[in-house]
């Protein structure tokens, strides 16, 4: 499955529940997480989001710990299957 595909799952299930997904660029900054998320109840999360089986870079790794120090809940998802059980654990 194309990491597209998940993407646009995710999208879809979060504003099933209310909320925005919000595709996230910060110029200058590459390998920030794909996604900024929005939920309803001041739940918000960066999702990085992959194809099935893919890994995230070192770069990207090292943004996400970076962003994960200041607080920042970070998840990395690589199928429907796991934003569904994401949003099951919210």
């Amino acid at each position: 499955m194309l990491e597209s595909k998940i993407e646009a799952y995710l999208r879809q299930r979060v504003k099933d529940l209310g909320g925005i997904a919000y595709k996230f660029t910060s110029p200058g900054n590459s390998g920030v997480p794909d996604r900024l998320v929005l939920l309803p109840g001041n739940r918000t999360v960066f999702v990085e989001l992959k194809a099935p089986g893919k890994k995230t870079t070192k770069l990207q790794l090292a943004q996400h710990r970076r962003i994960q120090a200041l607080g920042h809940d970070v998840r990395v998802i690589d199928s429907r299957e796991q934003v569904d059980a994401w949003l099951q654990e919210l």
